[in-house]
C-alpha cells in the first residue's frame, strides 16, 4: 500500500518529525486492522557502496547482495524482519503466497509522483530477496534450505549515481514510536556518512589467503564417459555435470573482500552473495534466468562454450569456431527450444533471434540467445521461476531424467549452485541469476563450483579443461 507521505530524505528535525508522523499513521492502521503492519521508508540518499554497508553492519547477518557493476546497479539487504525456509516440490507455490502474504501488510511512505519517476528502477520499492537450492528437498548437513525468503530491515541499493535506503519495520497496536522513530534516525545517519567511503581490500589479508590446499576428489571425466555412453543409448539428450574442489586457507575466508576482487575481476557479471549467518555462497553469474520490468520478460539462454584468446586474431578465430561448431550449437539449441516451450506453455508469446551471438567475458565466452515476452498482469514472478529452473543450460534434456542423473553421477550436494537467486517487489518486478561459476564459504574452507554440458560429440578432456578454466577464474576472486 502506498502512502501519501511527502519526506523522501532525512536532513532535518522537520524530517524526523515526518517519519514520526508516518510510523503514527502505521500504527493506527495496525490497530484499526488488528494485524501487525510493516512500516516501509524509501529515502533517496547521496551514492553509497552497498558492499561497504553489508562489511560494516552484516558481519555474521543472514543478508543478499547484488552487484552488475557494469550496469551501475547494487544492493545489500540484511537483518531480516520476517522470513521463510521451505521445502518440497510445492516450493514455489507457498514462496508466493508469502511474498503476496508479506506485501500485503506494508505500508509503503513514497510519494505517488516519486513512485512514478522511480518505479522502473532497481530497488525502488521494498523487495522480498530470496534463494533457491537446486533440488527441492535437503539433506540434514545441507548449509540452505530449499527455498529460503526474507524481508529485509534494511535494504541499500545504489543506481548508477544515485542511491536509496528502504527500512521496514514491523509496527504492532503497542509500537513505541518515539524509539522507534529515533533508532531508525540514528541508523540511517550512520549509514548516509558511508557516501565518503570506499571499499578497500585487506592486502595483508589477501596475501595469507594465498597459502591455501586444493583438495579434488571428485572424479568429474568418469561421469562424462559415462553420460555420453548413456546419451548415444538414447538415454537422454543432454546432462550438465558439475564438478567440485575444496580449497583450504590458513585465514578464514573474508567474503566482502573476495566480493569486492569478483566485482573488478567481472564487470560483466552479476556478483553476489547469500548468507544464513554462518555460510555464504557467492560467485560472479553470467547467467540471467528472468528479468522483470513494468510486465516485460527477459529471460536468457546461455549454453555452448569456448576460451578466449590471447591475442585478437586468436579470440576472434576462437569466437568464429564457436559460432559454427555444431555440437555447441546442438548444445545451445536444446537451451532456447526449452525456455520457448515453458513460456508458450504458460500462455506467452516468446521473441528471439533465429541464431545465437556471443556473451564474451573475461576468460570465456558463451553463445547467448535472449528471449522476451510481455506478461499479463496475473502472473507471478515465482511461476516463470519455477517453470524455468532447472534450464537445460544447467540440468539437460529431459529435464527430470537428467536430474535423477545428476544426483547419480554427482557425489556432493549443488546446494544453492545452478540454483534461482533473486528479489521481487509488490508491482511484479523481479530479478533472478542463475548461481554458477560460485563457491560455498564457510571459515577456512571454500567448495567451488563449474560444470559443463555433455551432448553427444562432447571430449571428456575438453570438458574437463572448460570446467577447470570457470574454477580457475573464480579460485582468482577469492584468494
Amino acid at each position: 500500500m502506498l502512502c501519501q507521505s511527502p519526506f523522501s530524505q532525512l536532513n532535518s528535525s522537520q524530517d524526523c518529525k515526518k517519519l514520526y508522523q508516518f510510523l503514527e499513521f502505521c500504527k493506527e492502521q495496525a490497530v484499526l486492522s488488528g494485524q501487525t503492519k510493516i512500516a516501509s521508508v524509501a529515502l533517496e540518499t547521496a551514492a553509497i557502496d552497498p558492499l561497504t554497508v553489508l562489511h560494516r553492519f552484516a558481519a555474521g547477518q543472514v543478508h543478499f547482495y547484488f552487484e552488475n557493476r557494469d550496469g551501475g546497479a547494487a544492493v545489500a539487504a540484511f537483518d531480516p524482519i520476517i522470513s521463510s525456509e521451505i521445502s518440497g516440490a510445492e516450493r514455489f507455490v507457498e514462496a508466493q503466497r508469502f511474498t503476496q502474504d508479506c506485501f500485503a501488510r506494508l505500508l509503503f511512505n513514497l510519494p505517488a509522483q516519486s513512485w512514478e519517476q522511480t518505479r522502473d528502477q532497481n530497488w525502488a520499492a521494498p523487495c522480498i530477496f530470496s534463494s533457491f537450492s537446486f533440488f527441492d528437498q535437503a539433506g540434514s548437513a545441507a548449509p540452505f534450505a530449499p527455498a529460503t525468503l526474507f524481508l529485509p530491515r534494511w535494504q541499500i541499493a545504489r543506481q548508477q549515481n544515485s542511491g536509496r535506503v528502504t527500512v521496514n519495520w514491523p509496527i504492532d497496536a503497542v509500537a513505541k514510536i518515539s524509539e522507534i522513530t529515533q533508532t531508525i534516525w540514528q541508523q540511517i545517519q550512520t549509514i548516509q556518512r558511508l557516501s565518503a567511503e570506499h571499499f578497500y581490500l585487506v592486502e595483508s589479508q589477501l596475501s595469507q589467503l594465498n597459502r591455501w590446499t586444493i583438495i579434488d576428489n571428485h572424479p568429474f571425466q568418469t561421469g562424462v564417459i559415462s553420460a555420453l555412453a548413456s546419451i548415444q543409448n538414447r538415454a537422454y539428450k543432454k546432462l550438465v555435470l558439475a564438478h567440485a574442489i575444496d580449497v583450504y586457507a590458513e585465514l578464514p575466508f573474508q567474503g566482502c573482500q573476495s566480493l569486492h576482487h569478483l566485482r573488478q575481476l567481472h564487470p560483466d557479471c552479476a556478483v553476489f552473495s547469500v548468507s544464513n549467518g554462518r555460510q555464504s555462497f557467492i560467485g560472479a553469474s553470467p547467467e540471467r534466468l528472468l528479468s522483470i520490468r513494468q510486465r516485460h520478460l527477459i529471460t536468457d539462454a546461455l549454453a555452448g562454450s569456448a576460451s578466449r584468446g590471447r591475442t585478437v586474431s586468436e579470440d576472434r578465430r576462437l569466437a568464429s569456431r564457436l559460432l559454427q561448431n555444431a555440437k555447441e550449437q546442438h548444445e545451445h539449441r536444446l537451451v532456447v527450444e526449452f525456455i520457448a516451450q515453458e513460456l508458450l506453455e504458460l500462455g506467452l508469446h516468446p521473441s528471439y533471434a533465429s541464431r545465437p551471438s556471443l556473451r564474451q567475458l573475461a576468460n570465456i565466452q558463451h553463445l547467448h540467445t535472449p528471449i522476451q515476452t510481455q506478461l499479463p498482469p496475473d502472473l507471478h514472478p515465482m511461476q516463470l521461476v519455477a517453470a524455468l529452473h532447472p534450464t537445460p543450460a544447467v540440468a539437460g534434456m529431459p529435464r527430470q531424467t537428467a536430474c535423477e542423473q545428476i544426483l547419480r553421477y554427482e557425489p556432493f550436494d549443488r546446494s544453492l549452485y545452478a540454483a534461482p537467486l533473486g528479489w521481487l517487489d509488490a508491482e511484479g518486478n523481479a530479478e533472478f541469476i542463475v548461481g554458477i561459476r560460485s563457491a560455498l564459504l564457510d571459515g577456512h574452507h571454500a567448495r567451488l563450483y563449474a560444470g559443463a554440458g555433455i551432448v553427444a560429440g562432447s571430449d571428456p578432456e575438453r570438458e574437463f579443461a572448460e570446467v577447470k578454466l570457470k574454477l580457475q577464474a573464480l579460485l582468482r576472486g577469492l584468494v
